[in-house]
């Protein structure tokens, strides 16, 4: 039952009574006010300790220079880095040592990359609320890159721990996190860390704000789905190749990657331009969907036939037993008996680098699966481009906006 007001509660016989149902009207109105405002302490539970940097009001955002988007952006890293590493101290004990490794961490894991996932909460982010004619001023748009450095920072935590669960040598272009000698397991915690992080940044910087709950929400419901992604890559090392299906395949990769990599990018700034139809959320998702699954297919493919210097790291799916798209489609639809006897005898069961890897690779290429991707990646593409006219709010920039980037990629 919805609680009723003081005023339909009360039954006034005197003077007296009316003015303590006026003042508990008048409490009740300064409550929302409150709320409304952003003022008062809408966290009582953890409004502790008062020395907290974060309690002391919302803060103010440097010019974001948008003829250099990354350089602009890296810069609303460093900032978060700042932000986080000044809370630590004050707001929970931590000692120096502690922050400063937790500030090298962050540099080492979630500052860089490529940064397509954040840099395209900023560009989708500017293109709906423009379209929808909504302000777009300087702390709007850093408010959409603290955003997209909040997609960046949950891609780090899970890269930390998914490159420890599968033995992987290097990201980035370096040495996977959790291979440096005074790591090594820490890198499970520091993991953790990053993803509350992300939780941290949004309390800070969205709670005022009335689609604050929509954003925890989202980055909640990504979070578990892309988990669940992972178990079910995970768990293959429990199943037999047989079991490498490509209902499978697309079940992991549509978990594990395209609901953080593609959906929330976008989710995000609709959220912040106050779209609420759920039909358009829907249309959004199918299209990006497509593009998720398809990135991830790319991945898969480079990460056999792409170089380590293009790629930033050494591709260990053979080495791994990854259900991948190469191997699905090998497998399954186009390796003769002699041919699968060889995938039973060395998939998932030679290193890196190995001849025995070799000779996997070398069987791809005899099965054509080259030539099967550049016809699935035609396929994929003409797919989105159908569904060009299912949105409405959304401008089709924005999906122009992600092809262009992936589109072909060779990295």
């Amino acid at each position: 039952m919805p609680t009723e007001s003081p005023a339909k509660r009360a039954k006034i016989t005197s003077t007296d009574e009316a003015m303590k149902v006026i003042a508990e009207l008048e409490k009740e109105r300064d409550m929302w006010k409150a709320k409304a405002m952003g003022t008062g302490v809408p966290f009582p539970a953890t409004h502790w300790p008062a020395g907290k940097p974060s309690l002391k009001g919302a803060p103010t955002y440097p010019a974001y220079d948008q003829s250099k988007p990354k350089d602009a952006f890296l810069a609303v890293c460093d900032m978060l880095i700042d932000e986080i590493c000044g809370e630590l101290g004050p707001g929970y004990e931590t000692p120096e040592a502690e922050v400063a490794w937790v500030r090298r961490m962050l540099n080492y894991n979630v500052r860089g990359g490529k940064m397509n996932r954040g840099l395209m909460v900023v560009e989708s982010g500017l293109q709906i609320l423009e379209g929808k004619g909504m302000p777009t001023g300087n702390d709007t748009v850093v408010k959409l890159a603290i955003l997209g450095w909040c997609i960046e920072w949950l891609q780090g935590w899970l890269l930390v721990a998914d490159d420890f669960m599968d033995d992987s040598h290097t990201r980035r272009g370096q040495k996977c996190w959790y291979l440096l000698p005074d790591v090594q397991k820490i890198a499970l915690n520091d993991a953790f860390l990053i993803e509350m992080i992300v939780f941290k940044v949004l309390k800070r910087h969205f709670s005022a704000q009335p689609y604050y709950a929509q954003l925890v929400d989202l980055f909640m419901e990504t979070t578990f789905q892309t988990e669940c992604g992972q178990l079910l890559d995970t768990l293959c090392l429990n199943l037999g190749l047989n079991d490498f299906t490509e209902q499978r395949w697309t079940l992991i990769v549509k978990y594990k990657t395209a609901f953080y990599s593609f959906y929330a990018s976008v989710a995000l700034g609709m959220i912040v331009a106050g779209i609420s139809d759920v039909k358009e959320y829907n249309s959004c998702r199918d299209i990006l969907m497509i593009m998720g699954i398809y990135f991830q297919a790319q991945d898969d493919y480079l990460d056999c036939f792409g170089t380590p210097e293009a790629i930033g790291k050494i591709g260990t799916d053979i080495q791994d037993k990854k259900c991948g798209w190469l191997f699905v489609h090998a497998y399954h639809q186009l390796a003769n008996a002699e041919q699968k006897a060889v995938f039973d005898k060395l998939y998932g069961k030679c290193k890196v680098q190995s001849p025995e890897e070799q000779t996997i690779k070398d069987l791809y290429t005899e099965l054509k699966l080259p030539e099967l991707y550049v016809k699935y990646e035609q396929d994929s593409y003409d797919k989105i481009m159908s569904l060009k006219g299912t949105v409405n709010e959304v401008p089709w920039g924005v999906f122009d906006a992600f092809m262009k980037k992936i589109y072909k990629r060779s990295k």
